[in-house]
């Protein structure tokens, strides 16, 4: 997979989404994994910047089919498991071996993420925890406020109604 693919993707390249690129690369091949057609992999990352972008793009883990999931840490970093393996490793961008002034010339940093050896900006670890249970498909209900369905895991009871996040809030508010 191409660096080019990624920021087509995502829309253009940064040094975050470079990192990302190389810590979902460096995951993968440390699993001995190929990108995930459905539910094979399951990523947890801990920040939403660009870089989750080229893990999603690289990895096949997805919001939408449950198998990618936030934890806002506001760290670099991103736990890969194999649900066939049973195995997982946490990878963390570290940038120990950036040289001094290089985050101030964008191209040169982004260049220099590409060709750089792993060990310089990253730690690739096993990890023993079990990876998270997979996606649950969940019933949906109408707010008793707004009417708009809603996942019945997210409803909340305010003044004897059952209703959305949004509109409990609003009533909280009140």
């Amino acid at each position: 997979m191409d660096y080019s693919e990624i920021v087509e993707f995502h829309g253009h390249s940064c040094p975050g989404l470079a990192i990302g690129y190389r810590m979902s690369l460096a995951a993968m091949a440390a699993l001995g994994v190929v990108r995930s057609g459905d539910e094979e992999l399951v990523a947890v990352v801990e920040n939403d910047a660009c870089g989750v972008d080229a893990l999603q793009y690289v990895s096949g883990c997805t919001f939408g089919k449950g198998n990618l999931l936030f934890r806002d840490f506001g760290k670099n970093v991103y736990t890969l498991y194999s649900r066939r393996s049973g195995k997982g490793v946490r990878v963390v961008f570290h940038g120990r071996g950036l040289p001094n002034g290089l985050r101030e010339d964008k191209p040169a940093f982004i260049r220099f993420l590409q060709e750089c050896r792993d060990d310089a900006i990253l730690s690739v670890t096993a990890t023993d925890a079990p990876p998270p249970a997979p996606a649950r498909i969940r019933n949906s209900v109408s707010c008793q406020i707004c009417q708009e369905s809603v996942m019945d895991s997210r409803l909340r009871e305010i003044a004897g109604k059952t209703v959305c996040m949004p509109c409990a809030e609003r009533q909280v508010q009140v």
